[in-house]
């Protein structure tokens, strides 16, 4: 290692907690890496509250080390990398699960001006897995759906998802605007690089086994795996709500053309109740494409998300007057048909009726008004969400 803060080439950051057993290993394996390339690089151990002499260590092999006090995976690298100094920063647990001497290949990648440069275990990316390096759970499943996701929903070029270690610029950190404080961190900046439309490369590693003995790993299968699936889901709109009211609306849409007219298909009657049920996927379907266009909107205001040509679309073709005057024509009308309603419990002189031909006419009258409802609301808070927030003003104004 060598050079100053100024011409430093490489950074390697490593969240610590508690890992005496192969700090050394992975400190010494980085050392002799950049050393065998000549690459001007320095070592830091982001250390997050160790009380088994890991601080120690790190300073004994050639590390820096910077303590961060909030607890969590991710909040351990953001204090590491915004310490860092050099020109790119190669992150990777301490557990000597993954072999540092791999490092040139992430730096050959940045070289060629990969914004982000991802690790790739699995075969399919043309990494190795060692015997008793992954659980069978992890590997088959786990790993393979949540990189799955992450491909089909975000764009994502990578072939292993979970893979800790990385590289990237450094300032990409900043661009990025990363949040997770914990597991989730990883997974947040392939999401944000990959919709911000930056440069994503890949090289195959190889992982061994974890070589600690001391203590479990800090990875909590299911726990993680749901933090994991929320936080795609958080940061997708479009699948967690867009796609199922989508679904929904079609299939109330399909259950009113059945109902209304009372078809009977296949000896089936379908009749009032159906027309609950069509009613019931309406509402449903209606709320969920509000909740996702909300969602996007406020994503897309704090610069949680990055704008796409949906968003655009969208923000083209809303405006509170319109969604206005859309709850005025539904709400009228459902009330000429709770109208015509009444009008027929009058012409029967307020006794009993029908009620499968009058509830074909209550309960789409409801229907339009809750719809209608739903859309006026939805629309002012749409548009309060849009309304960006002023620069503060200055306090020398006199």
């Amino acid at each position: 290692m060598s050079g100053t803060p100024a011409d430093l080439e490489l950074s390697v950051v490593l969240p610590c907690l508690n890992e005496a057993d192969t700090l050394a290993t992975c400190l010494d394996k980085i050392r002799r890496a950049m050393a065998a390339e000549d690459i001007a690089g320095e070592m830091l151990v982001a250390d997050n509250g160790s009380t088994d002499g890991s601080i120690e260590l790190a300073l004994e092999n050639g590390a820096r080390v910077v303590h961060v006090a909030e607890k969590g995976y991710g909040n351990a690298l953001a204090g590491g990398i915004s310490a860092a100094r050099g020109r790119w920063v190669i992150m990777g647990d301490a557990d000597d699960s993954y072999d540092f001497l791999e490092l040139p290949k992430f730096v050959a990648e940045l070289r060629t001006g990969a914004d982000l440069v991802q690790g790739c275990r699995l075969p399919g990316g043309g990494g190795r897995v060692l015997a008793g390096a992954m659980p069978w759970l992890h590997r088959w499943l786990g790993n393979p759906f949540f990189t799955a996701l992450v491909r089909r929903w975000f764009g994502a070029p990578v072939h292993d998802v979970y893979c800790g270690m990385r590289g990237f610029r450094r300032e990409l950190i900043g661009e990025l605007d990363l949040r997770s404080p914990g597991m989730e961190y990883a997974t947040e900046m392939i999401i944000k690089a990959s919709l911000r439309g930056k440069r994503i490369a890949e090289v195959p590693i190889t992982l061994h086994p974890d070589g600690r003995r001391s203590h479990a790993p800090h990875l909590r299968t299911f726990r993680d795996g749901w933090r994991t699936l929320r936080f795609f889901l958080l940061c997708s709109p479009r699948w967690l709500f867009a796609i199922p009211g989508l679904s929904l609306l079609s299939l109330g849409v399909l259950g009113y053309a059945i109902a209304l007219p009372g078809l009977t298909i296949n000896s089936i009657t379908f009749d009032a109740h159906t027309l609950l049920f069509a009613s019931l996927f309406l509402i449903c379907g209606v709320q969920s494409l509000a909740f996702a266009a909300a969602t996007k909107t406020f994503a897309v205001s704090e610069g949680l998300l990055p704008e796409d040509r949906w968003q655009q679309r969208f923000a083209a073709i809303f405006s509170l007057e319109k969604g206005l005057v859309g709850m005025a024509v539904s709400s009228l009308v459902g009330v000429a048909l709770l109208f015509a309603a009444v009008n027929q419990w009058r012409l029967q002189d307020f006794g009993r009726l029908d009620y499968a031909q009058t509830m074909r006419l209550v309960i789409p009258g409801a229907t339009a008004i809750a719809v209608g409802v739903q859309v006026g609301f939805a629309s002012f808070f749409i548009s309060l969400l849009g309304l960006r927030r002023r620069p503060e003003m200055g306090s020398s104004g006199k």
